[in-house]
């Protein structure tokens, strides 16, 4: 027969307990991993930029973003752009727009352009990883971004167009 030892079996309680806590609590977290890959350019198309006086000031490989997903992207998480290259956004509308440079890494000139492909207005130098909201100040249809410092070094103008065509 059986004879049943309640402090032994208290016993064997009490250390399988301390064996099962003690073994969950060791274990040290890792934060989740975060698979990253660089994004890399992908020529979609050219643009031109042309002066009040239809003289070329420059053409460029460009990107096209022209859906939900790619507008609200755009340049973000990029470490850097070649001088030749930019992102053309392409609307359905002219409307006033306000780009930001959430998750921007890259310090960009913003190109407002009306639907006769005229320039607006623009941003220069826009602030990296900065939300602020920067304004085209009028109607645009197109929005195209531009390494920082490039509208001043082309001497880009209020007025100056674009064209483009896509590959």
């Amino acid at each position: 027969m059986f004879r049943f030892n309640i402090s032994i079996t208290l016993s064997l309680l009490a250390i399988f307990a301390v064996f099962l806590f003690s073994s969950c609590g060791n274990e040290t977290k890792k934060p989740p991993v975060k698979v990253t890959q660089e994004i890399s350019f992908k020529k979609e198309g050219t643009l031109e930029l042309f002066n009040t006086d239809e003289v070329l000031i420059k053409a460029l490989d460009i990107e096209i973003a022209d859906n939900d997903y790619e507008t609200e992207t755009g340049l973000m998480h990029r470490k850097s752009m070649l001088e030749n290259r930019g992102m053309l956004f392409i609307f359905k509308d002219e409307e006033p727009r306000f780009f930001y440079m959430k998750n921007t890494e890259i310090s960009l000139d913003i190109i407002y352009i009306n639907s006769e492909l005229k320039i607006v207005s623009f941003v220069e130098n826009a602030e990296t990883l900065n939300e602020a909201s920067l304004p085209s100040n009028f109607p645009a249809k197109y929005v195209l971004e531009i390494n920082a410092g490039l509208v001043e070094k082309w001497g880009i103008k209020v007025g100056d167009s674009i064209s483009f065509t896509r590959n």
